[in-house]
């Protein structure tokens, strides 16, 4: 499962030099603010920051320019603060992160460097614990694994794709795979079956109290039946 972090959907492909309000600041953090930068993140890590005397390369962890003021004077200069800023407000990706697609929306978010999955952003990613709707039968399920892997790639026990089911032919095929099972299944205790979906297909509960309204166990389709309204066939749980 992938944990990006809260990136503006919004977020453009390339930037263009923008400001920031003096808020108050002096000096080189003033200047850090009010002068008009581009921050752009660069494959190792680092970051270029293009101002109108130059452009300059930033090491954030290392605390570390390549502009005179901080080469000459070991400075904190503009540049490393404007990254800093940039990084804080969520408009460039931290160190030892980059900047992915959701699968789902298109939006832009963040994720590990090393990542290579498909991504999700804050909106459409689920967590086990949470609690969610199948937008496909309206009932309600608790997730309990995330897979990282594709539904046109990952088979359930019946040796099907899970993007093959009827069911989810509404959903994208290159949406990564939640294991999810019933709540009614667990009230009731016994065996629990997981059930695959893709991501779009579930849809997270605004409040906990929501699960305290339960649905009717016969209304749900036996969880042998993954070809019905269940998503897929059945797991081990």
């Amino acid at each position: 499962m992938t944990h990006p972090a809260h990136t503006p959907a919004s977020l453009p492909a390339t930037r263009s030099k923008t400001t920031f309000p003096a808020a108050g600041t002096a000096g080189r953090a003033r200047r850090a603010r009010v002068e008009p930068m581009a921050v752009r993140p660069l494959r190792d890590g680092r970051y270029a920051v293009e101002t109108e005397g130059g452009t300059y390369v930033v090491a954030l962890d290392a605390h570390a320019c390549t502009c005179p003021d901080h080469q000459l004077r070991d400075a904190r200069c503009k540049h490393l603060r404007r990254v800093a800023l940039e990084v804080t407000e969520g408009l460039v990706p931290p160190p030892g992160q980059r900047t992915a697609v959701c699968a789902v929306c298109g939006g832009r978010t963040f994720v590990p460097t090393a990542f290579r999955g498909p991504t999700l952003c804050p909106a459409h990613d689920h967590g086990p614990g949470d609690l969610v709707h199948d937008r496909e039968t309206g009932e309600r399920l608790i997730v309990v694994a995330a897979t990282g892997e594709r539904a046109d790639r990952i088979e359930t026990d019946e040796g099907r794709l899970v993007a093959d089911y009827p069911t989810n032919a509404a959903y994208g095929a290159h949406e990564p795979v939640f294991r999810a099972v019933y709540l009614d299944s667990l009230r009731r205790g016994g065996d629990v079956q997981r059930y695959a979906f893709p991501a779009s297909r579930l849809r997270r509960v605004a409040g906990r109290g929501d699960a305290d309204a339960g649905t009717d166990p016969e209304s749900r389709p036996s969880p042998v039946e993954g070809d019905g309204d269940g998503a897929a066939s059945p797991t081990t749980a």
